[in-house]
């Protein structure tokens, strides 16, 4: 009888553990293991919840910095983030301290953050915009904040030229509905033609932020963060209100990554104050760098509206995978899962593996997820109201409680980061190692 193949291997090569498996074949790597900051490596992340909006007319800044003590505790916080076996963090300098007028900057906190951040060996992806522009701005219907903004930005990049990841403007969606369409921070404008102004200046402070970063680091990668929406409305026949709102939730980066309008969203658009040639302007082209997007998703970001008009949480119905194939398929860009969390402490472990699930599900897909964040490290305040009232309601939704004791889920995504933390970005991603070169747009064929 003849020999099996495998005997002629067994007598020339051994039985098993063969000489180069150890590169990447049965004996190779499985990803188990903390991250080591290797290029390729898949983004573990957190956040420092940093929001600065002001409410009550403008009377009162929120700023969760120094609500949650960070800024005398930051060198604590930080070290946090390493204790966690993290090598990437998703961090805010506030500009409206920073900036304190065109040309004129106050760097003192910002320095001593990011020279620990630096020393902790610690990839910030650095937050520019969240939430809040400084007094002397005013608010989002000022149309000198992109010329503002872009220098600061600028001026940002400049000073950390170490940096290579940046959100110049978190959320702009959420930005510019909380602050000109829902009435509840900033200007508290309710007016269809406000917010459609503050999605204009905020969108082209983005825009020309990302420029002024590029002069410097021709190679950046920006991850977009933005919030992923959806109202579900039971209704036999539904209202264009809503269907208008679900579409609405696609412009920011519709205008950030030069994707023609949907037609009712176009006409709104120009019904409501903005001009052909400022729509040309952003048709014109996607901004610089290496662009990520990153989708935000919280179960309260998914809703139900009965047919009485009363509203209840959707939490999942669509979930993180459906709504981000939705965005994916439409601006095929890298994905980076960069919010989550729950307000419920005793659910917050299950709820990140339930969001770890559907990354994975989406990666088999063949979708290309970068990274996941749990947001935020520590616990935040008053969200559960969207910051409208300064009640210092504590919101249980850290890694760590504001004693800095961790939590469950702080253990649990721990577990999360030895087990898959030495995976790649994508499958073979040692072949497409973030690159040092420029981003270079690719035409379309």
């Amino acid at each position: 009888m003849a020999k099996s193949f495998l005997t002629h291997i067994q007598d020339h090569f051994g039985d098993g553990g063969y000489e180069g498996d150890q590169f990447g074949g049965a004996a190779g790597h499985d990803g188990s293991g903390l991250p080591t900051g290797a290029p390729g490596n898949f983004m573990f992340a957190t956040g420092i919840e940093c929001s600065y909006p002001t409410i009550a007319g403008g009377t009162i800044r929120r700023d969760l910095l120094a609500e949650t003590d960070h800024y005398n505790r930051y060198k604590e916080d930080l070290g946090l983030v390493k204790e966690m076996g993290l090598k990437v963090l998703r961090y805010n300098l506030p500009y409206y301290l920073i900036q304190k007028a065109p040309g004129k900057y106050d760097w003192e906190f910002a320095d001593k953050a990011m020279a620990e951040i630096r020393r902790l060996g610690i990839t910030p992806i650095l937050d520019l915009m969240h939430f809040g522009v400084p007094d002397w701005i005013g608010n989002f219907q000022n149309p000198e904040l992109p010329v503002f903004f872009a220098e600061y930005c600028g001026a940002v990049a400049r000073r950390y030229p170490w940096v290579r990841f940046y959100t110049p403007v978190n959320e702009i969606y959420v930005t510019a509905r909380a602050s000109a369409k829902d009435g509840i921070w900033n200007e508290q404008l309710k007016d269809d033609r406000a917010f459609i102004t503050a999605m204009k200046h905020i969108t082209a402070a983005s825009i020309m932020g990302t420029q002024q970063i590029a002069k410097h680091r021709p190679d950046c990668v920006i991850v977009q963060s933005e919030s992923a929406e959806y109202i579900h409305e039971m209704r036999a026949v539904p209202t264009p209100e809503i269907c208008l709102i679900n579409k609405l939730r696609f412009l920011s980066l519709d205008l950030l990554y030069a994707h023609p309008l949907d037609s009712e969203v176009l006409l709104y658009c120009l019904d409501n104050g903005m001009t052909r040639q400022e729509l040309d302007w952003f048709m014109a082209g996607e901004p610089p760098g290496y662009q990520v997007m990153g989708n935000d998703y919280y179960g309260r970001n998914e809703r139900i509206i009965k047919p009485d008009g009363k509203w209840c949480q959707a939490e999942d119905v669509l979930g993180w995978y459906t709504m981000t194939r939705q965005y994916y398929e439409r601006y095929r860009k890298p994905v980076m899962h960069t919010e989550t969390n729950t307000f419920d402490a005793k659910d917050a472990e299950c709820w990140l593996w339930k969001q770890w699930v559907n990354v994975m599900r989406i990666r088999q897909d063949g979708i290309p997820v970068i990274g996941f964040t749990w947001y935020s490290l520590l616990d935040q305040l008053d969200w559960d109201i969207s910051l409208a009232e300064k009640r210092l309601t504590v919101n249980a939704c850290g890694l760590y409680d504001l004693d800095r004791k961790i939590r469950p889920v702080g253990e649990s995504y721990k577990m999360m980061i030895r087990e898959f933390g030495q995976i790649t970005m994508v499958p073979y991603a040692e072949m497409f190692a973030v690159t040092s070169q420029p981003a270079i747009l690719k035409v379309k064929v």
